[in-house]
């Protein structure tokens, strides 16, 4: 699980330590260390608070998802606004519940989040069903990731440049490429990078 507030951190250890078939793994105090505790393995379901330092919780999330998409994301945040569910779904996340939870909604959630259902706060659901979408519809397709990548070559940035700010292979960073040439249509970087700036995926500010 990941909180920077100590005091919540360790009073969730606590808390999950008290539901039945749960085992924590590890506690990371921001995203970056969330992420290195999921490549160290024995990971089943990432609970995830939103707002922490060194690396938000979801770009914690879409690192996650798109590096270790067997390892599934609930999160577990005080904010239920719009803007707040929307990134964090396109991130990849699988539930979303609110402070509010107690044990035993936390437990079920984990439960259903680990055989791969998904588990949303009744608040969080009454957005959802509104009309908030958790997908991006506008952009082909394209992952979290792939979205990441785009931006970062709409940005002028290398191959090996981005594979050093994302921190993966340049491998990977061509595979990512050769799929959301294919998902966009684009034959070269200039036409994908006319589609990010159409899209809004990246921009002149």
């Amino acid at each position: 699980m990941a909180d920077d507030q100590q005091v919540v951190r360790e009073g969730l250890v606590a808390l999950l330590g008290l539901i039945d078939g749960v085992e924590v793994t590890g506690a990371a105090a921001n995203g970056v260390e969330a992420v290195d505790l999921v490549a160290r393995g024995n990971v089943d379901v990432v609970l995830m608070d939103l707002r922490m330092p060194v690396l938000d919780g979801t770009q914690a999330t879409a690192r996650i998802t798109a590096d270790f998409p067997e390892v599934a994301v609930l999160v577990l945040t005080t904010y239920a606004d719009d803007a707040s569910i929307a990134n964090a779904l396109r991130a990849g996340a699988r539930g979303y519940l609110t402070k509010d939870a107690g044990r035993a909604e936390i437990g079920a959630a984990l439960r259903s989040t680990a055989a791969g259902q998904s588990t949303f706060d009744p608040e969080v659901s009454k957005r959802l069903i509104a009309g908030l979408t958790p997908t991006d519809q506008e952009t082909d397709g394209l992952t979290a990731r792939e979205t990441e990548v785009l931006r970062l070559i709409a940005q002028g940035l290398s191959n090996p440049e981005i594979a050093g700010q994302l921190f993966i292979s340049e491998a990977t960073v061509k595979t990512h490429i050769n799929n959301t040439f294919a998902k966009i249509g684009a034959r070269h970087r200039a036409e994908a990078v006319r589609y990010a700036y159409r899209k809004g995926i990246a921009s002149d500010a």
